[in-house]
C-alpha cells in the first residue's frame, strides 16, 4: 500500500519540487496551498504523514496543526523560514512530532520521514492486539490509545511513543538524550528541549496537577522515568 503525504505549503515552485522528489522514492502525495483546504483534504482522506508550513496565506500552520491534532495522530513535519526557538518550540507544544528550518537538504526530509514511519511500522508489526494495564491506565499499542480510568488520552503520535517508552520501563530513568534517540531516532538532529516539550504535554493531559507529577516523574540532573508501583 502506498504511503500517502500531504505537502501543505503555497509556495507552488517549492511544493512541486517535493512532491516530484518524494514520488521518485514511492510515496503518494497530495498538496494543499491554503490551511483551510488542508484541513478539508485531512478530515476526508487518512494520510500516513503531513508537511506543513508554519507561514500560510489563510492562517498560521500552528492553527493546523492544532485543528489536525483534535482528530487525528497522523504524524507531522513542520517547516519553516523562521529559525527562531520559539517558533520550533512553539510547534511542539502544538503537536507537531517534528521541525525543519529551510533552506534543508531533501535527503535529510526524506531520512526523517523514514525514520518516523519505520517506527510505527515496527509498533505495529511487533506489539499489535497488545493491550496492558499499568496502575490507572490502559494501553492499546495497535489502537495507539491510552485512558487512565475508563477517560480516553489524546496523545499525539510522539506523545504516545514517549510514553510508551516510560510506561513499559517504570522505575527505570531515562536521560533526555536517551529518550530522544528512543523515540525520535538516530535520524533526528533535534535537541533535548524538544523532550521537556513532550514531557510537559504528558503531563498536562495525564496528571491532575501537572506542577506535581504522580506518574512522570523527574530526577533532577539525570531526567525522567515512570513511577513504579
Amino acid at each position: 500500500m502506498d504511503t500517502k503525504v500531504l505537502i501543505v505549503d503555497d509556495d507552488k515552485s517549492f511544493v512541486k519540487g517535493l512532491k516530484y522528489s518524494l514520488e521518485q522514492d514511492g510515496y503518494s502525495v497530495d498538496v494543499a496551498f491554503m490551511g483551510k483546504e488542508s484541513l478539508e483534504k485531512t478530515s476526508k482522506r487518512e494520510y500516513d504523514l503531513i508537511i506543513l508550513e508554519l507561514v500560510l496565506p489563510d492562517t498560521n500552520g500552528l492553527n493546523i496543526c492544532q485543528s489536525i491534532r483534535n482528530f487525528s495522530h497522523v504524524p507531522i513535519i513542520v517547516i519553516t523560514k523562521k529559525s527562531e526557538d520559539i517558533n520550533k518550540i512553539l510547534a511542539l507544544e502544538y503537536g507537531a512530532d517534528d521541525y525543519m528550518v529551510k533552506p534543508f537538504n531533501i535527503l535529510e526530509l526524506k531520512a526523517r520521514i523514514k525514520a518516523i514511519l519505520r517506527r510505527i511500522n515496527y509498533k505495529t508489526t511487533e506489539m499489535s492486539n497488545q493491550v496492558f494495564t499499568v496502575q490507572d491506565f490502559t494501553i492499546n499499542t495497535l489502537g495507539r490509545k491510552v485512558t487512565i480510568n475508563d477517560k480516553n488520552i489524546n496523545l499525539t503520535g510522539k506523545e504516545f511513543d514517549l510514553f510508551l517508552v516510560l510506561v513499559s520501563n517504570s522505575g527505570k530513568i531515562f536521560t533526555r538524550e536517551e529518550l530522544l534517540k528512543l523515540v525520535w531516532g538516530y535520524e533526528y538532529y533535534g535537541d533535548l528541549r524538544t523532550v521537556d516539550v513532550h514531557i510537559r504535554r504528558i503531563r498536562e493531559k495525564i496528571e491532575k496537577d501537572s506542577s506535581h507529577a504522580e506518574y512522570i516523574l523527574t530526577k533532577w540532573g539525570v531526567g525522567y522515568y515512570f513511577r513504579g508501583n
